[in-house]
């Protein structure tokens, strides 16, 4: 195995992460900045106001999602094993 495989095994596995945690980042960094916009306007100042909506918006992405996070990763999984004949082999 050379160094361009690996670089590129690297980089597909970094892609599949990112993909993956792409759904639940972007919905708490949507319900955290409309919670801190709100606590703003409202001189709210209160911390633990925002964690209850965005574990539940989490928890939302994650069940609408969940099924395409883990079809995406077996996909890379199956294409990751029926690569190891050809790496090992040469």
């Amino acid at each position: 195995m050379d160094t361009a495989t690996v670089l590129h095994l690297g980089s597909q596995a970094l892609w599949v992460t990112a993909k993956l945690a792409a759904p639940v980042l972007i919905t708490s960094l949507v319900v955290g900045f409309t919670i801190s916009l709100v606590q703003s306007v409202t001189q709210i100042q209160e911390v633990t106001l925002s964690f209850v909506p965005k574990a539940v918006a989490c928890a939302l992405a994650l069940v609408l999602t969940g099924h395409w996070m883990i079809a995406e990763l077996v996909s890379f999984t199956e294409a990751l094993w029926a690569s190891v004949p050809t790496l090992v082999g040469g």
